[in-house]
């Protein structure tokens, strides 16, 4: 997400930090730029006007003119601004209600409804530690009640049947009653989706609402639709008291448009990011950290969350203690560590978090892919037990039939033993307490920005 404006603008603002004087005609050619910027990442044009308008104002003031680091200065405040923009903090979930607190989801066919009442469920569940209720009020789309049963199944979580020759209004009014007899927390109520906001979905939706009185009613919308997406929802809450958005499909947003337009058209917070297929896939919005992301700054929090809540910290101690005793890093720990990174999302949803990652070559970023760690686990799954834990006996004809048995050549295995051969150096001196020592070691070698 937000690739190509993350490199445009902090090539504009880079340009910019290192000046010891700045003057009205070079803020208005970099706000030229970041205006540009803006626009190709399909932010709506009411919004760049205003964004860039704060901006300049602030610019040509004492803030920045009369800064002792003016470039500094405006990075700082195209950075506040962006914040501003996008909603100053994050808002959660308002659960303050007599049980069961209800939550109305709401949107277009195909944004990923159903997909996001799941998420959400999981959510609830596992960060609030609240029982949760999911029931289906779909009645034009039976494959949607049977894909939300999956889903609850899948997160562990109650399901009330439903079905396509029921009145949404009686759907919704049971689940509650059967919710508030068994002390459930909150029940999620998925609606109907349409290809466009009509008048029959509206009265719809208006009569369910009207009946549930839901403590939160979430639009949930496509963030890969740009500024249309704001719009939509736009249209939507006119005719709704919506309380919130999640903005879905974000991992294939390479632009972020709806994230920087949907607060100020709107004038409702963005309360979670989908950002995957997993049902584990989805993030509370943090405008204070996304902007850092816009600008290249990184996102350390969320980094240091995404580590607290995947990590295995039973299995991380025992490598530690297995490291400490001198029995060294073998090729099952390598495997466990591949797994450890995918379950936080993957390498790609790390680096996006990482700082100065905008000074890495796109080339260099798709060398590191999910796809190729999946591959070399496949390797040392072909590996016999003996094998993963003596890598040195590892030899020609062992070669070809590890390379044969994960449908990988030769020389693939070659490179997953040079791989982990670099790693378990590094391992060695972490057990020698140098870890201070590598990380000077590395620095010359990581993009600038990196925290090191």
């Amino acid at each position: 997400m937000f690739d190509s404006l993350t490199s445009r603008l902090t090539q504009t603002l880079r340009n910019l930090r290192g000046s010891g004087r700045l003057s009205e005609e070079n803020i208005k050619d970099t706000l030229r730029e970041v205006r540009m910027a803006l626009l190709e990442a399909d932010v709506a044009l009411p919004v760049v006007r205003d964004f860039v308008e704060h901006v300049r104002v602030r610019a040509v003031g004492r803030e920045v003119m009369e800064s002792l680091t003016p470039g500094q200065a405006l990075v700082k405040v195209v950075h506040e601004e962006l914040i501003a923009l996008m909603g100053a903090a994050n808002e959660e979930l308002n659960l303050a209600a007599q049980p069961p607190a209800v939550v109305l989801m709401a949107g277009l066919q195909g944004a990923g409804k159903t997909t996001s009442v799941g998420k959400l469920a999981r959510w609830l569940k596992e960060k609030k530690k609240r029982s949760v209720l999911v029931v289906s009020a779909d009645i034009y789309r039976p494959a949607a009640i049977e894909q939300l049963k999956t889903l609850a199944a899948e997160v562990g979580v109650e399901f009330f049947p439903s079905r396509a020759d029921q009145d949404p209004v009686e759907i919704a009014r049971n689940a509650i009653d059967a919710a508030r007899k068994k002390y459930i927390d909150v029940v999620l109520i998925d609606t109907a989706g349409r290809l466009h906001i009509d008048e029959q979905m509206m009265g719809e939706i208006k009569r369910l609402h009207a009946a549930v009185n839901p403590v939160e009613t979430l639009f949930v919308v496509d963030s890969m639709t740009g500024q249309d997406a704001a719009n939509t929802a736009k249209a939507f809450g006119d005719a709704l008291p919506l309380t919130g958005v999640i903005l879905t499909k974000t991992d294939g947003d390479a632009r972020g448009g709806a994230a920087l337009s949907v607060r100020q058209i709107t004038g409702k917070p963005i309360k979670f990011l989908g950002v995957g297929e997993k049902s584990s896939a989805l993030e509370p919005f943090h405008p204070d950290r996304l902007a850092s992301r816009i600008l290249d700054m990184g996102d350390v929090l969320s980094l240091v969350e995404a580590v607290q809540d995947k990590v295995d910290q039973k299995q991380a101690a025992k490598m530690a203690e297995k490291l400490k005793s001198g029995k060294g890093f073998d090729l099952e720990d390598f495997r466990d560590q591949l797994r450890q990174l995918q379950s936080m999302g993957g390498v790609g949803a790390l680096m996006d978090k990482l700082p100065g990652m905008a000074n890495v070559p796109q080339a260099a970023k798709n060398q590191v892919n999910d796809k190729e760690f999946r591959r070399l686990e496949a390797i040392i799954n072909s590996m016999t037990r003996h094998e993963r834990q003596r890598p040195d006996i590892i030899k020609g004809g062992r070669k070809k039939r590890i390379a044969a048995g994960s449908g990988t050549q030769v020389q693939d295995v070659n490179r997953l033993l040079k791989q982990f051969m670099q790693m378990q150096k590094m391992m060695k001196k972490m057990s020698k307490g140098g870890l201070s020592k590598m990380m000077r070691g590395l620095k010359g070698k990581m993009p600038t920005g990196l925290p090191f």
